[in-house]
């Protein structure tokens, strides 16, 4: 019986550690993505792509490559400097993806809704879906 108790405790407290440490990465690239949005920077976002991305922009709607998404990203950010960002809303589903939605402004006055949804892939939390709207 004691063997027992102490197996279940040795496997609860895995878990736990193990849930704690998933959720230090996914707040730590929450963060990145985040900052690389207030920066404007396509570069350090496209990082946490997925090879394959769902893009949603004023003008654009697909399913591109990483390469692909990063240069339409950078030609967004160049017509939409950032002078803000932040995230106004985020949760989580059962399979562990979480999804972010946050507010962009530009230098220019306009006002723009981000959502991006990050789902692990091969043990690495990539953004799977991002959409930018007015």
């Amino acid at each position: 019986m004691k063997t027992q108790n102490i197996k279940f405790l040795l496997m609860f407290s895995f878990l736990i550690v193990f849930y704690i440490s998933f959720c230090q990465d996914v707040t730590h690239i929450s963060n990145n993505i985040a900052d690389a949005i207030k920066k404007g920077n396509a570069k350090d976002l496209a990082v946490y792509f997925d090879s394959n991305i769902e893009l949603t922009l004023i003008d654009k709607d697909g399913t591109y490559s990483k390469s692909q998404a990063e240069i339409i990203l950078k030609d967004f950010f160049a017509k939409n400097p950032p002078n803000d960002f932040s995230i106004n809303h985020n949760g989580a589903s059962k399979d562990l993806s979480q999804f972010y939605i946050g507010s962009y402004k530009t230098s220019n006055k306009q006002n723009f809704r981000i959502y991006y949804l990050i789902k692990s892939v091969s043990g690495k939390m990539l953004i799977q879906q991002l959409q930018i709207q007015e």
